[in-house]
């Protein structure tokens, strides 16, 4: 049993304690690193080595003893309504998914939710037979289904074009190649209606469907299933998640139209959400509501998407500081993002040659680094693994036997993740020409 089954804990007071244990790890850290920062600093002086131990150990482990503590003592919210006729509209931006645009919106036609459904298919200057597939596959599966055209390239056009015409109170954006589970939009919607009304949003769960393909979708399988949704887990359990992703979300029509709609952005949904938070609209996750994405099959794509990630993150820095958000939890989720350019500048520079040291005897970096990180890294993984299996078990899914992908992800994956991360911040801080695939 949970601690918070047991016993009812305010969410701020939870805030405080998780606060209180990551920076009591925080202090163990400081404690066991003493000889690391003396012989690091007989190298290359004091204050550098504060900095690289910083950004390598104290920092990743305090978010991630924070995180540990915040799952444990998380209970979501039983769901007040169980099914709901309210119309809604689902909104599906498409540049030459002549391909999958079907198989979309088969899954579409299947959803267990009572009430209407809408589909607005807005074709943003394909140069093949999207929009014809697309109205095909209307009449074969009965959908109530519109197919626009949005010649300006990018998705905030194609989006905003459509809910110029939207005319129902709740709206989902769907990516063209993501596929839903037959309760998806239901289980949506109704954490929506049972949730308090300044939530505003609530992002669906996106896991891996190509998880088969090849080594870079078996790594990005366990990244989703335990990275990106215990993430949002966390965040959802604060009202804060920071990115209601574009692939998969409900939002209140009149909270977008407040804002504006969808910026002009590489990352247009991170920014709509940190505005939305902005404007005291709370932001849930319901990580029963799961949709399967194809995630970039070649290690050039995985490059492409997760720099656009990156650099989406500075993009709505621009627009919403942290300190200017009206919660302490918005501030803290956001903010906590302002150190990630700098621990990612860490391990591209420091870590990473570090590791390439050690592999010729020389441990000034890695060696303490797995003190620090590795341990907690193990246990955050492991209390990831036991709330997602809870939800696929629930769900009546089964988790791939999936053993080098895990190891893959829980070894190796920053190594990759910090420099594409850091290629996104220059490309942004240059203003280099935007590329969506």
């Amino acid at each position: 049993m949970k601690i918070s089954e047991k016993y009812y804990i305010p969410v701020i007071l939870k805030f405080w304690v998780c606060h209180a244990f990551a920076f009591l790890w925080f202090l163990f850290s400081i404690y066991l690193s003493l000889p690391w920062i003396n012989d690091l600093s007989n190298i290359i002086g004091f204050v550098p080595s504060i900095l690289i131990i910083a950004g390598i150990a104290y920092f990743p482990g305090y978010l991630n003893a924070f995180m540990v503590v915040s799952l444990l003592l998380d209970k979501q919210p039983k769901l007040k309504i169980h099914n709901s006729t309210k119309p809604l509209s689902i909104l599906i931006s498409c540049k030459n998914e002549e391909n999958g645009i079907a198989d979309t919106l088969k899954y579409i036609s299947q959803q267990d939710y009572e009430g209407e459904i809408k589909v607005i298919v807005i074709d943003n200057a394909s140069t093949d037979e999207t929009a014809i597939r697309a109205l095909q596959a209307g009449q074969d599966f009965k959908l109530n289904l519109k197919v626009i055209c949005e010649e300006r390239p990018g998705k905030n056009f194609a989006l905003n074009h459509a809910l110029s015409i939207v005319d129902t109170s709740l709206v989902i954006t769907l990516d063209a190649d993501t596929l839903l589970t037959r309760s998806a939009v239901r289980l949506l919607v109704c954490r929506l209606l049972s949730a308090p009304t300044e939530i505003c949003a609530v992002a669906g769960a996106v896991l891996v469907r190509n998880s088969r393909k090849n080594f870079w979708t078996k790594i990005q399988e366990w990244d989703y299933f335990l990275g990106i949704a215990s993430i949002k887990r966390l965040q959802g359990f604060y009202q804060g998640t920071l990115v209601a992703q574009g692939a998969f979300s409900l939002y209140k029509r009149d909270a977008l139209l407040k804002i504006g709609g969808w910026d002009d952005a590489i990352g247009e949904d991170i920014v709509l959400t940190w505005k939305m938070l902005q404007n005291n609209c709370k932001v849930y996750f319901e990580p029963l509501a799961v949709a399967f994405t194809d995630v970039p099959e070649s290690f050039v794509h995985f490059v492409r998407q997760r720099s656009r990630w990156a650099r989406g993150m500075i993009e709505a820095f621009k627009q919403v500081k942290p300190w200017n958000q009206p919660t302490v939890f918005a501030r803290y989720l956001t903010g906590t993002n302002l150190f990630f350019p700098f621990s990612d500048l860490v391990y591209t520079f420091v870590w990473i040659p570090g590791l390439i040291l050690a592999f010729f005897g020389h441990y000034y970096i890695v060696g303490a680094t797995f003190i620090f990180v590795l341990p907690l890294a193990l246990i955050t993984n492991y209390v990831m693994y036991h709330y997602q299996r809870k939800v696929f078990q629930s769900l009546g899914l089964k988790i791939r036997k999936n053993l080098l992908g895990f190891f893959a992800y829980v070894l190796t994956y920053q190594i990759f993740m910090s420099p594409i991360s850091v290629w996104g911040y220059t490309q942004e801080f240059l203003q280099l020409k935007r590329v969506w695939k």
